[in-house]
Order: structure tokens, then C-alpha cells, then sequence
């Protein structure tokens, strides 16, 4: 079976080499969106319990990467001290998986691929996860995810008179997920994005200069992807060209501009030093 993964970040939106295939929503499905539903409020307490059934869902049938795996260690170093930015708790963990990708949850779930950690340094890397924490501090996870319940008929005329979320099974919630999968932000959306990304590195002391490069190396693979599947991810988002020119321009106006050289990236865990034996010594006979 094809997993699919709830990506709601820039990685997948604009540059994942996995092709995804995106559900077609029946007639019934569609007409239970009436105007009842169209004036369901959806909070972000609504948007964080979702997501977060759906996280539980999605780290349960993937490859997650264990406490004392090099992948772990590498990312816990780096955002072990930002499990909290402006009020938003977060959690971190990997995908042992090839694909280049990084996405963040409304509930604050953080979920890094190994593929992105093999061709990132730990500057590039906390440039891209920046970007992504910066959508759920924009609440633009919450409305992401409010879009996919909605396209996918979840929310019903039932929930949308009672004004709650209804409890929902696994199979809906790979309707979600598959939904979610398909969503865009838009690009201010992703704009805004990029600023809390880099005002996120200047004030953490990181180098700025690597929100730069992060969107070069993005931009070299997303000239290597296939090009039909690269426009339709481009309608709706800035390409990485522009938002690395976007990023550059904002060092240099801040007097930061450097050309960034790529650091030596290490995913492994520390060799353990085996204990020497302990030598037994022997009295001299006199």
C-alpha cells in the first residue's frame, strides 16, 4: 500500500520528487458543502485535534527514527531549545525515508525526512524547518487543514449545525490526510513564511546567509524534477529562484550578506568507546 503522507509545508508543495495522486471527491461528497457548513467556525483548538489524530496515524505506518538514531540526535541538537516559539509547543521527530521533504501540523508536529537531513547542513536545515514552524505560528496549518476537512464532505450538516467536530474513524481520516496532501498555501502565505524564517535565524544568532543556499539546493532539484509535476506545483507558489533572490536581498539590506559555504553534514550517532579492561596488577616477590 502507497503511504501518503500529511504534507502541509513548502518541501512537498514545491519541490517533493514523490508524485502524489490526489482523491476525486464524489457528487454526494461535494454537495454535503451547503451553506450551513460554509459558516462553520473552526477553531484552532478544532485544527490542532485533528491534526494531531492524523500525526498519530501517520507516525504509526512510517519509518520514525528511534531516540539513539543519528537522525534524532542530529535534529534534537539542533531544536532541542525551540519546543516553544510565540506560544506554539512543538515536537520534532524523523522519517527514515529518501524523499526530500520536511512539513509541519497544526498541533505543533514537526517531521523532518531523512532525505532533506542527508543534503542540508544544520544551518540550511533550521532555515527550512523554520519556514515551517513559521505556518503554524501563522495559523496557516489551521487553515490548511480546515480546507481539507471541508473538501472532503467530513464536515456535515450534522457538525455544521452542532458547530462541533465531529469524532471521526481511520478511514476518514485518510480522507483527511490524502486531502491535506493536496492542499496549497498561497503565496503570501509562503512569503510570509520565508520572513519568519529568516527573522527566525537572525534571532537565534544562525547564519542568514543559509536561507540563501537552502533554496539554491531546492531550486538545482527542482530542475532536475519532472516538468509537468513542477508546474502544477508552481501555480500556486513562489519558485525557490525568487525566494532565494528574497532571502539574499534581506541580508544584504541587513549588512549580513556572506556567501554561504555548506558545512560538513554528519546523520551518523557517535562511535561508543568500548571500556578498557581493567588490568589486574600482581605484587613482585622480594
Amino acid at each position: 500500500m502507497k503511504k501518503k503522507f500529511i504534507v502541509l509545508g513548502i518541501l512537498f508543495a514545491v519541490f517533493s520528487l514523490a508524485e502524489v495522486n490526489a482523491q476525486v471527491l464524489s457528487d454526494k461528497a461535494m454537495g454535503a458543502l451547503g451553506k450551513g457548513v460554509s459558516g462553520f467556525t473552526f477553531s484552532d483548538a478544532d485544527a490542532a485535534a485533528l491534526a494531531k489524530e492524523s500525526i498519530a496515524e501517520m507516525d504509526a505506518n512510517n519509518p520514525v527514527a528511534g531516540p539513539a538514531d543519528g537522525y534524532t540526535l542530529r535534529l534534537n541538537r539542533l531544536f532541542g531549545k525551540h519546543t516553544s516559539t510565540e506560544g506554539v509547543t512543538l515536537n520534532y521527530k524523523v522519517y527514515l525515508v529518501k524523499d526530500i521533504n520536511a512539513f509541519a501540523c497544526a498541533d505543533g508536529s514537526v517531521r523532518v525526512f531523512a532525505g532533506l537531513m542527508d543534503i542540508m547542513d544544520d544551518n540550511e536545515l533550521l532555515a527550512v524547518i523554520g519556514h515551517e514552524i513559521g505556518h503554524v505560528v501563522n495559523h496557516d496549518t489551521r487553515d490548511a487543514i480546515k480546507a481539507a476537512y471541508r473538501k472532503e464532505a467530513l464536515l456535515d450538516a450534522a457538525s455544521s449545525q452542532s458547530g462541533k467536530i465531529e469524532t471521526m474513524t481511520k478511514s476518514q481520516l485518510g480522507q483527511l490526510g490524502s486531502a491535506m496532501i493536496d492542499s496549497k498555501h498561497s503565496r503570501k502565505q509562503e512569503s510570509e513564511a520565508d520572513l519568519f524564517s529568516y527573522n527566525f535565524m537572525k534571532k537565534n544568532g544562525y547564519d542568514v546567509n543559509a536561507v540563501e543556499s537552502a533554496f539554491r539546493i531546492l531550486q538545482n532539484l527542482s530542475e532536475g524534477a519532472e516538468a509537468s509535476f513542477m508546474t502544477k506545483m508552481m501555480s500556486s507558489h513562489p519558485d525557490s529562484g525568487k525566494r532565494a533572490d528574497e532571502a539574499k536581498k534581506r541580508a544584504v539590506k541587513d549588512g549580513l550578506y556572506k556567501e554561504y559555504v555548506q558545512q560538513k553534514i554528519v546523520n551518523t550517532a557517535p562511535a561508543k568507546t568500548k571500556a578498557k579492561a581493567a588490568v589486574k596488577k600482581t605484587a613482585k616477590k622480594k
